[in-house]
């Protein structure tokens, strides 16, 4: 359809708009001919130099021009686009186109100068029958006026008009255009007459329209060819991109894509890959909240459920026994909401692929601040946090997200650390690094459980169920990742563990 639209196009401008727009061109070239003409005749010095200027711009546009008195409308010049060959051809600069005898030979040469025989005056160009040229007008006719009917037309304005401007006439095809000249400066009212022949593309539009007939046809089929060919190139890779995108998160779904034909459908591959990915982790997660949090909710839920019924049944009229079940059934609601908590914030961070937002802290007043605040928190329970930290260390990212991991770490300390109920808390730099180190002084962690603490739910299940929902040290593991950080544990038996967490410092 495109290419027919263009050759649509290039046929109404070749063949339909061709001959219309080729004779505009030409009036407008006439007028600007005529216009320069006029000016250089109004500077010559006599009639020889007058010739010249309408020789040369005859036979540069194609033009024949006359320059008429103004007055008994005698002719003072006659040129068309022959003359100045002839001149030429004939050495004859001499040669006075007006002159009686100056008529065309067969072979569009002059005669002898000397020739007076009349007979040269009846000898006709091939293309002037009967002595008459193509324009209407005879050689030798000094003092006639122009026949033929657009020059006659011209000069019957010229004579009429009330103003000096300049008048058009066009019968069939050709176009005269007549103006005013000041012959050769002497102030002589002159008329200029300029006449070009319009219609002259025909041969030239039968000539295009052949031509466009076959190349219409030829594109038309090569351009059918190249739009099957590339739709069937297309349509492959594109079915297969449908059918990925169809079995997105399905255990069918392949990977397999041969790229390399199309850059952007390379792209959108690669995107459904990572969609794909990103919806089996979604799905894993769903499955594992399913398998693991489901018996931490109906725990608590449980637990509330089984102590209230125990308030109305039993212990209602008991105020000791009352209070210390309202007791339980806080714990376990506080319990239920830290769950809902972590769940929440894992989610949320599972779902990031960068932070938010970033800007410049201060770590070393952060984990102050947050030890500070533990102290505060803990110290009914008889908690203590030792602490080395070094100043001025500086990082980039989110200051509540790292306040976060702070808490998970050293609460996750507190929970093993055991009777000893003391914890130490260090921040040190090295390099480009900032170490972040808390232990505790617990029965450590076995060896073979160490590649897997950080995983969601694994203390919970592993540990001997201590914690709220085994989601703490993967949230702590998925804000360092976010962070561009590093996560490390190392533990002896009997002896503790330290958490390290390594991000990299503001320069």
């Amino acid at each position: 359809m495109f290419t027919a639209f263009v050759f649509l196009m290039l046929w109404l401008l070749q063949t339909v708009f061709l001959q219309g727009l080729y004779d505009r061109m030409i009036i407008r070239n006439t007028k600007k001919a005529a216009a320069a003409a006029a000016e250089e005749i109004a500077q010559c010095a006599d009639k020889d130099a007058v010739q010249s200027v309408t020789d040369n711009y005859a036979a540069n546009n194609s033009l024949l021009i006359y320059v008429v008195d103004g007055s008994d409308l005698s002719i003072y010049a006659i040129s068309d686009e022959f003359t100045k060959d002839q001149r030429k051809l004939n050495n004859r600069e001499d040669w006075d186109p007006l002159a009686p005898g100056q008529m065309w030979n067969d072979d569009r040469s002059l005669p002898p100068k000397a020739s007076g025989d009349p007979a040269m005056q009846s000898q006709n160009r091939p293309d002037m029958p009967n002595g008459r040229g193509e324009w209407g007008w005879k050689r030798g006719e000094r003092s006639e006026l122009p026949v033929g009917g657009p020059y006659q037309d011209s000069l019957r304005k010229m004579t009429t008009r009330t103003d000096n401007s300049p008048v058009e006439s066009r019968e069939e095809e050709i176009y005269v255009y007549a103006c005013d000249v000041n012959y050769c400066g002497t102030g002589t009212a002159a008329y200029l007459l300029v006449g070009t022949k319009l219609n002259t593309v025909g041969a030239s539009v039968r000539v295009i329209r052949v031509q466009l007939i076959w190349a219409t046809v030829i594109s038309l089929l090569f351009g059918f060819a190249i739009s099957w060919f590339l739709s069937r190139k297309f349509s492959g890779p594109v079915g297969r991109l449908s059918e990925k995108a169809r079995k997105l998160g399905d255990r069918e779904y392949s990977a397999d894509y041969p790229q390399g034909f199309c850059s952007e459908l390379d792209e959108l591959s690669d995107t459904l890959d990572r969609t794909n990915d990103k919806l089996i982790i979604s799905r894993n997660f769903q499955t594992e909240l399913m398998a693991n949090v489901s018996h931490d909710l109906r725990t608590p839920l449980t637990m509330i459920k089984g102590y209230a019924e125990m308030i109305t049944d039993i212990s209602i009229d008991d105020p000791d026994q009352c209070k210390k079940d309202m007791q339980v059934i806080v714990k376990e609601a506080d319990r239920l909401t830290a769950l809902v908590n972590e769940i929440l914030a894992y989610s949320e961070l599972q779902a990031s692929d960068k932070l938010e937002y970033s800007t410049q802290v201060d770590l070393s007043k952060l984990t102050a601040s947050a030890i500070e605040s533990f102290n505060t928190l803990g110290k009914p329970e008889g908690i203590t946090v030792e602490s080395e930290i070094a100043d001025d260390i500086i990082v980039d990212g989110s200051r509540s997200h790292l306040e976060r991991v702070l808490y998970n770490l050293m609460e996750n300390a507190v929970r093993h650390t055991g009777e000893r109920k003391t914890i130490l808390v260090t921040l040190r730099s090295e390099g480009d690094l900032a170490k972040l180190s808390v232990t505790d002084y617990g029965d450590g962690i076995p060896a073979e459980e160490l590649e897997h603490i950080w995983d969601r739910y694994y203390t919970a299940r592993q540990r001997g169920g201590q914690g709220v929902s085994g989601l703490g040290l993967a949230i702590v593991k998925q804000i360092v990742s976010l962070h561009g950080g590093r996560c490390d544990v190392t533990s002896e038996p009997g002896k503790g563990s330290t958490f390290t967490v390594s991000l990299r410092t503001v320069t």
